[in-house]
């Protein structure tokens, strides 16, 4: 099914310009859509679901409780997304809410208050375990530092590799991997590859949702990504679209329309 979309998603990103990276697989039957797959770009916030993951492999290896409440310091409180930049200093925050923040709000205060939880390392060994070869992590967020070691990178055919792994409950446990999948399904930002499609809720109350979106996306200057796995009928599909070298607004709609086009495809 997938191979029938792939003449016109690469008519669509010719259109828009730019770089991409694009993975789309069918966890179902492990059919698999790649265009420059293996490609690195910066990671900007996609790099929060690694950690995510790292927080609640620690917790299960009981280095500390998703309950355990974390204070907020005013040197912790950094730029760009999220709500905690503008919280009360002194303020504690469970580590189960500092994680769903990170992802469903993007909040930068608050994953670099997961790093510092974590340590690099613990990031760095799910990303191994997840099979994420060619992707790196190095730095908080918001934050550079003076003596750059590298920057955070990542591919679409390695958060394709991640997702499934959180999909199939193949990393930590089913549990964990469950409580993962339902944040990322929380996620506010949904401007990209769910804009276009219908409205996922039935006429009565109770009916099950037409669709389900678990994703997350990034985003810097003139750098845009989306990813996650669209939950359609009997099928789960993850679509990991990364780019750079255009207009936000420019790759938005492309992935917008990449989203359309996949629902529409196994809606029928």
């Amino acid at each position: 099914m997938l191979a029938s979309l792939k003449e016109s998603i690469e008519a669509l990103l010719a259109k828009s310009g730019g770089q991409w990276g694009v993975y789309l697989e069918d966890l179902t039957t492990r059919e698999v859509l790649e265009i420059n797959a293996d490609q690195r770009f910066f990671a900007a916030s996609l790099i929060k679901v690694p950690i995510m993951t790292a927080v609640f492999a620690e917790a299960y290896a009981g280095k500390f409780s998703l309950e355990e409440r974390i204070p907020l310091r005013h040197e912790d409180q950094v730029g760009g997304s999220g709500i905690l930049q503008h919280m009360t200093p002194g303020t504690e925050w469970s580590v189960y809410d500092l994680a769903t923040l990170m992802i469903i709000q993007s909040d930068n205060t608050a994953t670099n208050l997961l790093i510092e939880l974590v340590g690099t390392d613990a990031i760095r060994t799910v990303m191994e375990k997840t099979g994420m070869s060619n992707s790196q992590f190095y730095n908080k967020l918001m934050i550079v530092p003076a003596d750059l070691e590298g920057y955070n990178e990542v591919t679409a055919a390695d958060m394709g590799s991640h997702l499934r792994a959180l999909a199939s409950g193949s990393i930590i446990s089913y549990n964990s991997c469950l409580q993962m999948m339902g944040i990322l399904k929380k996620q506010q930002h949904r401007d990209r590859i769910p804009y276009l499609l219908p409205d996922p809720d039935g006429d009565l109350i109770g009916m099950l949702p037409k669709w389900e979106l678990a994703n997350k996306t990034g985003t810097v200057t003139r750098t845009a990504h989306d990813t996650g796995i669209l939950y359609v009928a009997d099928r789960a599909v993850t679509i990991c679209l990364l780019s750079r070298e255009l207009e936000i607004v420019t790759a938005n709609e492309a992935m917008a329309q990449i989203g359309k086009m996949v629902y529409e495809r196994y809606a029928k």
